[in-house]
């Protein structure tokens, strides 16, 4: 009976170091975890500026296409009044 009670001890014992969960190995994997997410949020800051930046210039390219436009109705308002006489 002891035999068996020593074996079950011993079988016991090393189930439990199986189990023993490998703390290098865990804090390597949330270090990573860390960099991906930080990577993650520098990217979206990057998207949004140069998201943010494109939105601006083509809004003021079309502010100057408006304006040219205005310009090209004024002379021929212009010459339409001259010719009209």
């Amino acid at each position: 009976m002891k035999k068996v009670a020593i074996v079950t001890v011993a079988v016991l014992a090393l189930g439990l170091a199986a189990c023993n969960k490998n703390n290098a190995d865990n804090n390597a994997a949330n270090e990573t975890a860390v960099e991906n997410s930080a990577s993650s949020d520098v990217n979206a800051a990057t998207n949004d500026s140069v998201n943010a930046a494109d939105n601006a210039l083509n809004a003021a390219s079309n502010d100057v296409s408006n304006a040219g436009a205005e310009v090209n109705n004024a002379s021929a308002a212009v010459s339409n009044a001259t010719t009209n006489k």
